[in-house]
C-alpha cells in the first residue's frame, strides 16, 4: 500500500522550459562578460550552489568583480531577472498537477519533495503555490545533500514516517534519481508529461521505468 508519494520538482511538478530562460548564457550577456570566461567560475561552483555552500548573490558578485564590471545595480538587476525566471514556471503548471495533489491529500497520502536546487530556487519553491501541499520538503540547498546521494532519500522517508516500500517516487529521471530511489527501497516511476525533444532538459524517456504520461495517472498506483 502506498502511504506517501515523493516528487521531484524540476521537469516533474514544474518545467523550466515553458517560460523565458535566464541561464548562464543570458546572465553573461547582461554582464557583458564572454560566456567562456563567465563559465570558468560559474560551472565549477554548481555543486557548492546545490548543497548550500554559496548563494547566487555571492557567486555573481565574485564573477562580476573578477571581470571588473561589478556594481550594486548590475548585481541586483541580474539577481531579480534570475528570480523572475525561477518563479515563472509555477504560473505554467500542467493543468493536472494541482488536482493530483488535492486528490492525494483527500486520500490521506503523504506528499514529499526531494529537489536539487540553488539558493534562488529554494526561495521560489517556498513561495510557490505548490509548497503548502508538501508534508516534508528536502531541498539540497538546505539539506547539504543532493540527489542521487542515498542520505537525502533516507532523510525524506524518515521525516514522512513511512517505510520505503510504502513510498512512490515520481521524477523525470535527471540526477540519476530513479535508480537511487529504487535502491532506497521505493517504487520509482518516470514522469514524462513535460519531457520533449529539442530542449535542454536533462532526461529522456527510460524504458526500464514505468512512464507516467499524465499527472493524474499517479492515482492508478496509489488508489
Amino acid at each position: 500500500m502506498i502511504k506517501a508519494v515523493i516528487f521531484d520538482m524540476y521537469e516533474t511538478l514544474i518545467t523550466l522550459f515553458d517560460s523565458p530562460l535566464y541561464f548562464s548564457t543570458e546572465i553573461a550577456a547582461d554582464a557583458g562578460i564572454p560566456l567562456t570566461d563567465f563559465q570558468k567560475i560559474w560551472r565549477p561552483a554548481e555543486k557548492n550552489r546545490t548543497i548550500g555552500k554559496i548563494t547566487l548573490e555571492k557567486l555573481l558578485e565574485t564573477i562580476l568583480k573578477t571581470y571588473g564590471c561589478y556594481s550594486e545595480e548590475l548585481l541586483a538587476r541580474i539577481v531579480e531577472k534570475r528570480m523572475e525566471c525561477r518563479r515563472a514556471p509555477f504560473e505554467h503548471l500542467h493543468p493536472e498537477i494541482l488536482p493530483l495533489l488535492e486528490k492525494l491529500k483527500d486520500e490521506g497520502v503523504k506528499i514529499g519533495l526531494i529537489s536539487n536546487c540553488f539558493s534562488e530556487e529554494a526561495v521560489a519553491i517556498r513561495e510557490s503555490v505548490l509548497f503548502p501541499y508538501f508534508d516534508v520538503v528536502c531541498l539540497s540547498y538546505e539539506e547539504g545533500l543532493q540527489k542521487p546521494e542515498p542520505a537525502i532519500f533516507e532523510r525524506c522517508i524518515e521525516k514522512l514516517q513511512v517505510r520505503p516500500e510504502e513510498c512512490l517516487y515520481v521524477g523525470d529521471g535527471g540526477s540519476s534519481e530513479l535508480p537511487a530511489a529504487t535502491a532506497a527501497g521505493m517504487q520509482a516511476v518516470q514522469a514524462v508529461w513535460y519531457l520533449r525533444d529539442g530542449t535542454l532538459q536533462p532526461a529522456r524517456r527510460m524504458k526500464e521505468y514505468r512512464n507516467i504520461e499524465r499527472p493524474m495517472d499517479i492515482l492508478e498506483i496509489t488508489s
